[in-house]
């Protein structure tokens, strides 16, 4: 395989999502870490952003709700090289109308090689990395190539 090397900056790209059951707890979480946090830029969908920015008074750029079109929105950022990080509370117990905007969020994230938190441990083992303070390159599948090949080898009917 072929991969694109794409660079994450000291200062990260970071994306908070929740689902409504769990949106005390990324607060909370926010809180706590609100130090380290603030050296990075943060972004999140609608009511998330907005708690966060009201209630740990650090700057979030807001995208739409999940349920109309925020994690889609999210990840058009993370395929465009504009999100580094996504942590995203997910209530694993309570079914979404909008799963499967959830399901291509998480996908879209796994293809781009950028780190995923679902959970407050995953949360706190990446942001206490080291890798958080300094520039990190992802490998991310050149998908180009790959394209280019498998089209190729359809004409050919290799």
């Amino acid at each position: 395989m072929e991969y694109v090397r794409a660079k994450m900056d000291v200062q990260k790209r970071i994306a908070l999502v929740a689902h409504d059951t769990m949106k005390k707890e990324l607060i909370e979480w926010v809180k706590f870490n609100k130090g380290t946090l603030e050296k990075h830029f943060l972004c999140g969908t609608g009511t998330t952003a907005k708690l966060i920015a009201e209630t740990v008074e650090l700057p979030v750029r807001a995208y739409k709700s999940g349920p109309l079109g925020g994690d889609q929105q999210i990840g058009s950022r993370i395929a465009e090289g504009g999100i580094d990080l996504l942590i995203f509370f997910w209530d694993p117990l309570e079914a979404q109308p909008h799963d499967p905007d959830i399901k291509a969020l998480l996908r879209i994230a796994v293809l781009y090689d950028i780190p995923v938190a679902t959970n407050r441990a995953t949360a706190d083992f990446i942001l206490s990395s080291p890798l958080m303070r300094m520039e990190y390159t992802r490998n991310i599948l050149d998908y180009k190539k790959l394209m280019s090949k498998r089209t190729k080898e359809n004409l050919l009917g290799e």
